[in-house]
């Protein structure tokens, strides 16, 4: 059995029912489709949750049952932007996440904990760009000196979605005085602001059965590219790319325009066509009544 769809709708019963047969041919009693329903949520439940068992890593297990520092690490990483974008222990660490007695074994690839020295290598293995960026700015050059590394601002397992609020006098202060980084979130936040209405544009749209993936691919690779100016911590060169994103940015949020106001003409199109028959529906009553009227006179 397929799922709905824009182009494959669910069809409509359009029968009349009666007791508990389809008049059409009284051989489906209706109570056989609700437990035939039941059994298919059912099913479809236990599918989801199977997959989410079957998903766990006996890191997982393993570190979930225990307590204190060797727990605390799990409970973090279910909430993390890696969780949620399905990287679990064995992303970062390595090892074998399928046997329990093999998954810490350097055999099968494990890691373990980076040295703070080598934690933007580590890190730097996905996020190629921001590694690149971070290395050549004044805190990669602290680098072994004191300076500060990913798991400083991001953090080690609870590492949140990039946004300007990395950016803070709490943090950023522990090392240094705010200002310099408060001149660089200045700087992005207006732009990181059009991002998020921009995504949240194109849920909407998204949501309503329009085709969005080419313009969310070109905004995530937009986001990233932006984001990586954070880890320069330079803040003209954060003004100087500035401008170029928006205009980038702009193009998107036109195409989203355009889309818009297309959706918004049929609207109206629709609305009017809506009107036209409720009128001629209306018409034709006053007429059939004036004909039942004036025969009955007559």
């Amino acid at each position: 059995m397929g799922f709905a769809s824009p182009n494959h709708p669910i069809p409509l019963l359009t029968s009349p029912l009666k007791g508990e047969e389809i008049d059409s041919g009284g051989l489906v009693p209706i109570r056989n489709i609700a437990v035939g329903l039941l059994l298919l949520i059912f099913i479809l439940i236990s599918g989801i949750s199977g997959a989410s068992a079957q998903e766990e890593s006996v890191c997982i297990k393993c570190h979930g049952a225990q307590t204190g520092r060797l727990a605390a690490p799990v409970g973090e990483w279910r909430n993390s932007v890696h969780a949620a974008s399905g990287i679990s222990c064995h992303g970062c660490h390595g090892g074998d996440p399928s046997d329990m007695a093999m998954a810490m074994s350097p055999e099968r690839g494990f890691l373990g904990v980076p040295r703070d020295e080598a934690i933007p290598g580590f890190c730097g293995r996905c996020h190629v760009g921001v590694k690149d960026d971070y290395l050549a700015s004044a805190h990669g050059r602290a680098l072994g000196r004191g300076g500060p590394h990913c798991v400083t601002c991001h953090g080690s397992h609870a590492v949140r979605t990039a946004t300007p609020e990395l950016i803070n006098s709490r943090d950023c202060s522990r090392c240094h005085e705010y200002g310099r980084a408060e001149e660089i979130k200045s700087a992005v936040i207006d732009t990181d602001q059009r991002i998020t209405g921009i995504e949240q544009s194109l849920a909407a749209l998204h949501r309503i059965g329009i085709t969005t993936r080419e313009m969310e691919g070109e905004l995530f690779a937009l986001r990233n590219d932006f984001h990586r100016l954070f880890h320069s911590v330079e803040v003209e060169k954060v003004r100087s790319r500035t401008a170029g994103f928006q205009a980038d940015l702009a193009k998107i949020r036109g195409r989203i325009a355009a889309i818009e106001a297309e959706l918004n003409r049929r609207k109206l199109w629709g609305g009017a066509v809506v009107a036209l028959l409720v009128a001629g529906g209306i018409l034709a009553w006053l007429l059939h009544r004036s004909y039942i009227d004036d025969k009955k006179a007559g």
